[in-house]
């Protein structure tokens, strides 16, 4: 009786909250001139009419558990943090099903929180699979949210409680919470609603679905957390598209789809057969046209064809590949109405709680036999295919083209008319441009604490030193170093053209690591570790120091040295002159002539250009 007393107080509560968000979220944005101008709905491209079974799903305004987007007239408001929060503090106060965990804090100090789905109680049952959906790493792309906050609601008062029988359900419904409140009507020109949306980046301008490999941000090492904690059997990373204009409000994919090569080809195979024909019939079922996650390549000519994107590892779903963590990307289609997205995120939750409940087993097994595999090549730096790999039918939108005053050239129009015709679209892969021997191990010196507690976060498994050891290891060499004349979230990437290995004996002090490759995230190891990888923390720009010289020998020391050394070894001065000869640039500079030398001496510093992490070969 008392839970039902708060609950009726809470919901009173509930409606007073949401008359006052609404209010302001309609209140009018800073005066512009011709505000008129910049009202998104004035320039998008309409939208084809639609009119879904899926709309069952909403629950009227007047219910007690409607949703702030469900009470919104127009079907086309996501409310603020503080809001959704104080929404699902009370769905867990009114249901023994739903429970609340705060799993890391944000840059600004907010929480970042899940909401837990499960009839198991504190502990889950290790029978169940799990799914762990997360919205909001975009927070402008924050269909996953709402879809959530509805489907959480029908588990615990509206007769879905059955989804919970079978799996267990993890929704992050913002993960970007700093991102999620820089929120304004001008965050998304390309998307249609919400009409309030969140910023793309954190609020240290990072952009989180780039740091799946190198875990800068305190978000993404908390979803790591949360992930190496629950072990979730399927993990979906909900996002909202732009580019092209198609007819399918559902997109979605994964590494290794329609038998692509993938690090995970027997979950890729698992998403194939059993996930991908009943997801696709479900969405149908309820109005919605899903399609695979693609891209166009030439947003001037939409019929040119269609890529998968790139498979890095920096983002979620190549990450999920060589983690063995099975991942779906979904890209809800940013010109369909928010009520639209909304309701397909949702039908798209249900529908996988329900086939992991049926096909969960057969999935742990794809992922046992994925994790037991120890390719002795690891594939890396994937580039778009230079020819199409595939042709593939595809649901286009009528179009026209017009020569735009502004821009000078001609641009495309949208007509929002689905073309009954389907486009025969070439499609470009990805492939690999390099190919990394797997050694036995790598082994990070002490002194890298900050690379050896980003391995630990990844879950990754390693020996740590209670002693200094020499051990006889392959040091790396560096050449044909560049740096990027831009940064890059936050950092200077760097490019190696190759490198050449030199066997050494060394000595790692105590709390240096061994870093096995033969454990189930020793793919992500390599990746990690090898620097000519283009994910890797050396890539990154993690390493800067090895490229400053230190010392230098002046003209008036090595000069008569040189030339010491020319009269003492016939095969130095006949690679000289041959050098002088080649090279006609290096024979006018005295000081590059002197260098040549210096580098050929004992003064010469041997670290410059010397990766710190070595390899252990078999």
């Amino acid at each position: 009786m008392m839970r039902r007393l708060i609950l009726i107080s809470l919901l009173a509560a509930s409606a007073q909250l949401f008359t006052g968000a609404l209010a302001m979220a309609q209140t009018p944005s800073p005066a512009l001139p011709n505000q008129a101008l910049y009202d998104p709905q004035g320039f998008l491209p309409p939208a084809p009419a639609w009119d879904g079974a899926s709309r069952s799903l909403l629950r009227p305004a007047s219910d007690p558990w409607a949703t702030d987007f469900e009470r919104d007239p127009e079907l086309d408001f996501s409310p603020n943090y503080e809001d959704t929060r104080a929404w699902f503090d009370r769905l867990d106060a009114a249901s023994d099903w739903i429970r609340i965990e705060e799993f890391g804090t944000s840059p600004e100090g907010r929480p970042i929180y899940a909401v837990i789905a499960s009839k198991d109680g504190a502990k889950f049952d290790p029978s169940k699979p799990v799914i762990l959906a997360q919205a909001g790493i975009h927070p402008g792309e924050i269909d996953g949210k709402d879809a959530g906050m509805m489907l959480l609601r029908d588990i615990a008062f509206y007769g879905r409680d059955d989804l919970l029988d079978g799996a267990n359900l993890i929704l992050i419904p913002i993960l970007s919470v700093d991102g999620h409140e820089r929120a304004s009507a001008y965050s998304r020109p390309n998307q249609r609603g919400p009409r309030i949306q969140g910023w793309r980046n954190t609020a240290t301008n990072q952009n989180l679905n780039r740091d799946y490999m190198k875990l800068d941000q305190p978000e993404m090492q908390a979803v790591r957390g949360l992930i190496l904690k629950y072990q979730p059997d399927l993990y979906v990373d909900i996002h909202v598209t732009d580019g092209l204009d198609y007819q399918y409000d559902v997109t979605y994919g994964y590494n290794g789809e329609n038998g692509i090569w993938s690090r995970s080809p027997e979950t890729a195979l698992w998403l194939d057969r059993a996930f991908k024909p009943a997801m696709n019939a479900a969405l149908e079922a309820q109005g919605h046209i899903p399609g695979e996650l693609v891209f166009g390549i030439d947003d001037q000519n939409p019929r040119a064809g269609l890529s998968d994107g790139g498979l890095g590892e920096r983002f979620s779903n190549g990450w999920g590949s060589a983690a063995h963590v099975p991942t779906i990307l979904i890209e809800n289609h940013s010109l369909k109405p928010y009520d639209q997205r909304v309701l397909g995120t949702y039908v798209f939750l249900e529908t996988a709680l329900t086939v992991l409940a049926d096909e969960g087993s057969d999935l742990r097994a794809a992922v046992e036999a994925d994790r037991a595999l120890r390719p002795a090549t690891v594939p890396t730096n994937f580039v778009p295919s230079e020819e199409p790999v595939s042709i593939r039918p595809f649901k286009g939108i009528r179009y026209e083209t017009y020569v735009s005053p502004a821009s000078g050239r001609e641009e495309v129009r949208w007509l929002g008319v689905a073309d009954p015709e389907l486009w025969q679209m070439p499609f470009y892969g990805s492939v690999p441009t390099l190919e990394l021997a797997r050694p036995e191990a790598y082994w990070v010196p002490a002194h890298r604490a900050d690379i050896i507690e980003r391995l630990r976060m990844h879950g990754i498994e390693m020996e740590t030193l209670d002693e200094a050891r020499t051990v006889s290891v392959e040091m790396l060499r560096l050449e044909d170093i560049r740096l990027s004349p831009r940064t890059n979230e936050g950092h200077v990437p760097v490019r190696v053209g190759g490198v050449t290995p030199e066997a050494r004996d060394w000595t790692f002090p105590a709390g240096s690591v061994r870093v096995s490759t033969d454990q189930p995230l020793g793919d992500v190891v390599v990746l990690l570790l090898e620097p000519q990888s283009s994910e890797s923390f050396f890539a990154w720009g993690m390493f800067l120091e090895v490229l400053n010289r230190v010392e230098y020998i002046e003209g008036y020391a090595i000069a008569p040295l040189a030339e010491a050394m020319l009269a003492a070894d016939p095969a130095l001065k006949a690679e000289f002159e041959a050098k002088l000869a080649a090279d006609p640039e290096f024979a006018a500079n005295g000081d590059a002539r002197l260098a040549w030398f210096y580098e050929r001496t004992p003064f010469y510093d041997d670290r410059f250009n010397l990766y710190p992490v070595a390899r252990e070969t078999r």
